[in-house]
């Protein structure tokens, strides 16, 4: 396997009204390309924090963050930004889509930041994500003429269409019935099917065995760190199925 994100010695210490909480406590991780991680645990043990870092949303207090052989640990703000919205895709519980532009509109948005791409090179990609997440016919909708399910696709396609080198996902399907959970779901396995390397953190065990190897975390630590066995053959990437 190769190497995608390497944390070393990561914490992340936040201070309010003069008490300082250490959010991440020493965390070494190496995060691999093609692999679906579940990330759980109770609420308040630092997994929101720790996808933050992931996501370079935030930057850690202490220890090195390499992505793509890259230090991006450091980074000014501006820096990390740049480097998100090119290798960085996001879904989120609560969709986050701009409830004034279409479908097709919310999902082109991460590519307006970027001057590499004529029109017609944007317009192409919106409609090649959108047919992946079969969203196709909806593209003319607002966000408000959909379903739960349907957001999050939209969601997902958004996160897809930057061609992003890690998917970021914060509990994906926190806000969904049980059928649209499991629509979305399936999405996630064929995307890792399709070589995808995906990080969720999830509250539900159901969801995390999906994923090809699960991560545990308690009181900023990282306790758990295995390889999930019991995926069925077609789910596991080509470097765990069992020959």
């Amino acid at each position: 396997m190769t190497a995608l994100i390497t944390l070393t010695n990561i914490s992340k210490t936040f201070l309010t009204e003069e008490i300082e909480t250490r959010a991440l406590n020493d965390i070494n991780l190496v995060i691999n390309k093609g692999e679906y991680i579940a990330l759980s645990g109770q609420s308040g043990c630092g997994k929101s924090t720790l996808l933050s870092l992931l996501g370079l949303l935030d930057a850690p207090s202490n220890g090195y963050y390499h992505l793509a052989d890259s230090d991006v640990s450091s980074l000014t703000r501006d820096q990390r930004a740049n480097i998100r919205c090119e290798k960085i895709g996001f879904v989120f519980q609560s969709f986050n889509l701009i409830s004034d532009l279409t479908v097709f509109e919310n999902v082109m948005l991460p590519l307006t930041y970027q001057s590499k791409k004529s029109k017609t090179q944007i317009e192409s990609k919106v409609n090649e994500v959108l047919a992946k997440v079969e969203m196709s016919h909806r593209k003319n909708h607002f966000p408000s003429q959909l379903s739960g399910g349907q957001q999050q696709r939209v969601a997902v396609a958004r996160a897809l269409v930057n061609d992003p080198s890690i998917i970021l996902a914060d509990e994906p399907t926190g806000n969904l019935d049980s059928q649209n959970a499991e629509a979305v779901l399936q999405l996630f396995d064929k995307l890792h099917q399709g070589g995808a390397t995906i990080c969720m953190v999830t509250h539900d065990p159901a969801s995390a065995k999906r994923a090809s190897r699960c991560l545990e975390m308690f009181d900023g630590q990282l306790i758990k760190d295995q390889i999930n066995t019991n995926l069925t053959d077609s789910k596991k990437p080509a470097e765990l199925a069992v020959g």
